[in-house]
């Protein structure tokens, strides 16, 4: 019978953009917000910053997303044609690279020579890939997946401040932006603990400290140079 391990490490690469995506939406949407109606802007005009914050916001998370991992997808690529040519060029001196590994990790020299050869007779460049340039099948860059996964992430993010907008009267709207969204970015961070195994108070406690520091400099400046109300 087949055991079947679920590994946390798995979940490393969505969690960590799914995170950073919600994240930066609802602190910097929220913190916009709360800024803004701390100048005493009208209801209608909060209502429409948030709007373009949410869509600017989510195009810049994605553009910004494309470019980083697009980069390391020219790397990996890079990388792996070269490896192609050296195993061309010599393939022999390419096992012995791989039988060094092996043995580095603690086979002896003989297993570790066995391995190598079988492995570059079923697939090669898998190996080499593998072993020696650290890249696997789960962890290749995809740079439009990433992109659309920030962009929705972050539209997600920044949509639960603005809901806020449109439900409050406008004379208590500072206090409920600021409290809904430590509440979000609570439940946000002790989740995305609970997922990566991690303590869940002191997950919601980061990304709760670091969302109220930042809506509370953003409402002292809005206050210092907004118009009196």
């Amino acid at each position: 019978m087949r055991h079947n391990e679920g590994h946390r490490n798995q979940n490393t690469a969505w969690l960590r953009a799914a995170v950073l995506g919600a994240n930066d939406g609802i602190v910097s949407t929220a913190s916009l917000l709360v800024g803004i109606v701390a100048a005493h802007a009208s209801h209608a005009s909060t209502l429409t910053t948030g709007v373009a914050a949410l869509v600017a916001g989510a195009m810049s998370m994605a553009a910004g997303e494309y470019v980083s991992v697009h980069s390391q997808a020219d790397t990996e690529n890079a990388d792996l044609e070269r490896e192609r040519a050296e195993l061309l060029d010599d393939p022999q001196a390419e096992r012995r690279e791989l039988t060094a590994i092996y043995v580095g990790r603690g086979l002896d020299q003989q297993l570790a020579e066995q391995v190598a050869g079988q492995l570059m007779a079923h697939d090669a460049i898998g190996a080499h890939a593998r072993d020696e340039l650290g890249l696997g099948h789960e962890a290749k860059a995809k740079p439009v997946q990433a992109a659309l996964s920030s962009a929705a992430s972050f539209a997600v993010g920044a949509a639960l401040p603005l809901l806020v907008v449109v439900l409050i009267p406008e004379n208590v709207l500072i206090w409920w932006i600021a409290g809904a969204s430590l509440l979000f970015l609570a439940l946000l961070g002790g989740g995305a603990a609970r997922v990566g195994g991690a303590s869940v108070l002191l997950g919601a406690w980061r990304v709760t400290f670091w969302g109220a520091l930042a809506m509370a400099i953003t409402a002292g400046v809005g206050s210092q140079f907004g118009t009196p109300g």
